[in-house]
């Protein structure tokens, strides 16, 4: 349990540092005062003041946040304080200064990923069945546990991915598929199948299969600067689209909402991750924070996404959203995080109970 809570506190603060250390920068960039620079909300444990800054540590770690001068639209200001004005500056740097928050959070997945391929490479799963289907092409035509399949159709293959991908090219037609058995090699013809199986949404998807799993053998591949970075971004794109992807299923009903969790969800993943080792851990902060970067992009008011709206909005219509209309928004943006805050709580704590 305390390594649980240790490894919670340690996710949790590199996230949100990073997370308000964007508003920060681009404030700061932008000639903002800001005036408090807060890991964790309600009342201050300790920090320091410099110059007008009070960078604190708050007792609640559920979150943090950026105070800047003039931040709210009706908020009084002394005139020699208009200059540093987060409400004067132009909208346009309004927006940036607001986006840089979830900008951080996709730079640091990005990173993060870019440590770990150049520091380890990618792990590649080789071509080697684990166990093959009955009454499936893959048994009638002979295959057996652990064959090494090693081309199909001509085109040598070296990994899991590329073979099941000329599998998948066939289009139904029969594919010559060469086979390395303790030494030995041999050729034979397979025809896929059609067949339904479940993605990782648990929803039944149609696709063309052999009737193998992989054994689990894997090679890694050392990584360059440039392929280091270029996987980097790679792996955070396909991050990204599969949490926008889960989002819109979310809100679709096609996914269920027993998968969502909340802080005790990610209070045990950081547990089990950092018994696993700290690159797993560091992992799943890169995960969490493309993540992060996502939800907080969502134009619901007062997270980053309303605020971005009402920005855009002020963009195009050349004045402010009115200000009754913001504090009501506002307050039902609040409102709906409340309320996914409590569902997400009972969801921790009825996996809890049922596990």
């Amino acid at each position: 349990m305390s390594s649980s809570i240790l490894a919670f506190v340690v996710v949790l603060g590199v996230l949100i540092f990073f997370h308000e250390l964007g508003h920060f920068l681009l404030a700061k960039f932008f000639g903002v005062g800001v005036e408090k620079f807060s890991l964790g909300f309600g009342p201050r444990i300790f920090g320091r003041t410099v110059g007008r800054t009070d960078y604190r540590l708050s007792a609640i770690p559920l979150g943090g946040y950026v105070k800047m001068v003039g931040e709210e639209p009706d908020a009084e200001i002394a005139p020699e304080d208009i200059p540093y004005s987060f409400t004067h500056k132009h909208v346009l740097k309004r927006i940036m200064i607001v986006a840089a928050g979830p900008a951080f959070n996709i730079l640091l997945a990005v990173l993060i990923f870019f440590l770990l391929f150049m520091a380890s490479g990618r792990y590649v799963l080789e071509p080697v069945i684990g166990s093959v289907q009955e009454e499936m092409p893959a048994a009638a035509a002979g295959l057996r546990e652990g064959d090494r399949i090693t081309a199909v159709n001509g085109r040598e293959v070296k990994t899991w991915d590329a073979m099941s991908q000329l599998i998948k090219e066939s289009d139904g037609q029969p594919v010559r598929v060469r086979i390395r058995r303790n030494g030995e090699t041999f050729e034979t013809e397979i025809a896929s199948k059609m067949t339904t199986t479940q993605n990782i949404f648990g929803e039944d998807v149609q696709r063309r299969v052999i009737g193998i799993t992989a054994g689990g053998a894997y090679f890694t591949e050392e990584m360059g600067l440039f392929e280091s970075m270029g996987q980097s971004i790679v792996q955070t794109y396909r991050v990204a689209e599969l949490t926008v992807v889960s989002i819109a299923k979310l809100i679709r009903g096609t996914l269920s909402t027993d998968t969502l969790g909340g802080p005790i969800m990610i209070a045990q993943m950081a547990g089990e991750q950092a018994r696993e080792g700290m690159s797993n851990l560091i992992f799943l902060i890169a995960l969490l924070s493309v993540n992060l970067a996502i939800l907080n992009i969502l134009p619901i008011p007062v997270l980053d996404g309303g605020h971005l709206l009402f920005f855009c909005i002020e963009l195009v219509t050349g004045r402010p959203v009115n200000t009754r209309f913001r504090e009501i928004a506002q307050q039902a943006g609040l409102f709906v995080l409340m309320m996914l805050m409590i569902f997400v709580f009972y969801n921790d704590i009825v996996r809890i109970l049922t596990s």
